[in-house]
């Protein structure tokens, strides 16, 4: 009995221990967030794992990123990757739940994941904080944080970050650079077909960054270009 006592005592303090490590973590990633809220993040979790991969092919690479505040990014753009990202981004609270209920059916209808259902949001949180890892726990990660952001930042912000870190193509990262590497203009110079253009990539930005245009390309921009009018803007 005494044994047994000891064992649950151990055990109750290793859960403590768990828990509390837990909520340490979580005030790590709401402090960065506050910080954020004001101060624009030098770099992601993503961009420094991008970095680390290009420099050990060759030890000078660098990244190509450029911050351009809100007003600094053109309107067009700001449609485009709503319309193609995530539609509902001004009415839902950091989770399209339609668009995961969609996603899901789309994917059991093909057998296999070919669409994802994560919000603009989501994405932010993955790309500040998290690992490329597939999991539930890093998933659950990203729903927290995602929370937090939402809670937190109003959706101007939340879209004037993320325009600003998205990866758009190997080494590129935010609207400036892509479209100055696209498009020799500035994130405020994009005109509407170019924002398309530049919306379309996302899914795959290395991919299609590389190749540019092509059937699938050329049809996903025309319809972002058909569509983005109607995208709301926070």
């Amino acid at each position: 009995m005494t044994a047994l006592r000891h064992v649950l005592r151990w055990t109750w303090r290793l859960l403590i221990l768990a828990v509390l490590g837990v909520l340490a973590v979580q005030l790590w990633y709401f402090g960065w967030i506050a910080y954020w809220k004001y101060e624009n993040p030098r770099q992601t979790a993503f961009m420094e794992r991008e970095l680390e991969r290009l420099q050990a092919r060759n030890p000078k690479a660098q990244l190509r990123h450029q911050w351009q505040p809100y007003e600094r990014i053109s309107n067009h753009l700001k449609r485009a990757v709503i319309t193609s990202e995530d539609a509902r981004f001004v009415e839902h609270e950091g989770v399209d739940w339609d668009a995961v209920q969609k996603a899901y059916e789309e994917n059991l209808k093909r057998g296999r994941p070919v669409k994802g259902g994560s919000t603009i949001s989501q994405q932010l949180a993955k790309n500040l904080f998290l690992s490329g890892e597939r999991s539930y726990a890093r998933k659950a990660q990203e729903l927290v944080i995602t929370a937090m952001l939402e809670w937190m930042w109003d959706k101007r912000r939340i879209l004037e970050v993320y325009l600003n870190v998205v990866e758009w193509g190997d080494g590129i990262f935010g609207a400036d650079a892509a479209a100055r590497h696209y498009f020799g203009a500035g994130a405020h110079q994009v005109d509407a077909e170019q924002a398309a253009r530049l919306a379309a990539f996302l899914p795959s930005p290395k991919r299609y960054g590389r190749i540019r245009s092509g059937r699938y390309l050329d049809g996903r921009t025309a319809a972002i270009l058909r569509y983005m009018p109607s995208a709301q803007l926070p």
